[in-house]
C-alpha cells in the first residue's frame, strides 16, 4: 500500500520541474491527482514557461501510473480559476487532501534596479498565489473533516539573504509567515502545514544563460558545465544543485501520514547550503 493510497493531492506548477517531479511521486505512492499550471511564458521571468505540451506529458506519465488526474491551466494570480478547479476535483474526486502550492517564478538583478512591474509580478504570484491557493483549497479540508496537509515551495532564499534576489526572497520569506499562521489556524482541524527549502534544483528556473551568468559575469557565454562547477560552492555538499525528486522525497514525506504531527516546520533540503563556514570545495 502506497504512503499516500487513496488520498487526492492538488499541485501547482505541475506542467514541468519540481511540479511535475511532485505530482509523479505523489502518484507513484497511491494518490490521485489535480494538475494545475499557467502554461504561459511570464513577461518578467528569463526563461520560457511551461507549455500545454507540458502539462499533456505530466498528465500522460501520471496516467502511467495507473492513477486518476486532471489537468488543467489556471493562474494561480486567478481566484476564481483556481475556485473552478477545486471545485471540479472535489465534485470528480469527493476530497482533496494534499496540496502542494508549488507554482513559482524566478528573477534576478539589485534591489534598486527592480522595476515595479518585475517586484509585482514576483510577488503576485510566489507569495499571493500561495496564500489564493491555500484559500481556494482549506474551506474544503475543514469541511471534508479529513485533516489534509499544505506543503508550501520556499527556498533557502526563504532562510537566508540572497544578493540580486530581493523580491524572490521577500516572497519566499514571506510565504513561511504565512504558513506558520495557518499551522496554528488549521491546527484544531488536523490540517498540517509546513515548508520546504531547496537550494538550488536542476530545473529550468536554474539551468538557463541568465543564471550563468548571474554566477559567473566575467566569463562569456558560460556553459552548463562552467556552472555545475561554479555553483559548488553554494552548498555544503559537493554538489551543484538537487534533483526534482530529491524534494519530491521531502513533500512525499510531510503529506504522508509517517508526518502526520509534523507541522509549521521549515524542512530544508539544501545540501547545506544554509550552513556558515562551508569548506571550500577543491
Amino acid at each position: 500500500m502506497g504512503r499516500v493510497q487513496g488520498k487526492v493531492a492538488l499541485v501547482t506548477g505541475a506542467a514541468r520541474g519540481q511540479g511535475r517531479s511532485h505530482s509523479l511521486r505523489l502518484a507513484e505512492e497511491g494518490a490521485d491527482i489535480v494538475a494545475v499550471d499557467i502554461c504561459a511564458g511570464l513577461d518578467t521571468a528569463p526563461y520560457p514557461g511551461a507549455t500545454s505540451e507540458d502539462l499533456a506529458q505530466t498528465t500522460k506519465l501520471i496516467e502511467q501510473l495507473d492513477r486518476r488526474v486532471i489537468s488543467r491551466q489556471a493562474d494561480v494570480r486567478d481566484s476564481n480559476g483556481l475556485q473552478s478547479v477545486v471545485d471540479e476535483a472535489i465534485a470528480e474526486f469527493g476530497h482533496i487532501d494534499i496540496l502542494c502550492a508549488n507554482a513559482g517564478i524566478a528573477g534576478f538583478g539589485p534591489a534598486w534596479e527592480l522595476t515595479d512591474e518585475v517586484w509585482q509580478e514576483m510577488i503576485d504570484i510566489n507569495l499571493t498565489g500561495v496564500w489564493k491557493s491555500t484559500r481556494a483549497v482549506i474551506p474544503h479540508m475543514i469541511e471534508q473533516g479529513r485533516g489534509g496537509s499544505i506543503i508550501i515551495t520556499s527556498s533557502t532564499a526563504g532562510q537566508v539573504a540572497l544578493a540580486n534576489l530581493a523580491h524572490y526572497a521577500a516572497a519566499k520569506h514571506g510565504v513561511v509567515g504565512l504558513m506558520k499562521v495557518l499551522a496554528l489556524e488549521l491546527a484544531p482541524h488536523s490540517i498540517r502545514v509546513n515548508t520546504v527549502h531547496p537550494t538550488m534544483v536542476d530545473t529550468m528556473m536554474i539551468d538557463n544563460q541568465p543564471v550563468r551568468e548571474l554566477f559567473m559575469p566575467t566569463l562569456e557565454n558560460p556553459t552548463r558545465q562552467d556552472a555545475k562547477e561554479m555553483m559548488k560552492a553554494v552548498n555544503a555538499l559537493p554538489i551543484p544543485w538537487v534533483e526534482p525528486v530529491d524534494v519530491s522525497h521531502a513533500v512525499l514525506f510531510l503529506a504522508s501520514d509517517e508526518a502526520r504531527y509534523i507541522t509549521g516546520i521549515q524542512l530544508p533540503v539544501d545540501a547545506g547550503a544554509t550552513m556558515p563556514y562551508k569548506i571550500p570545495h577543491v
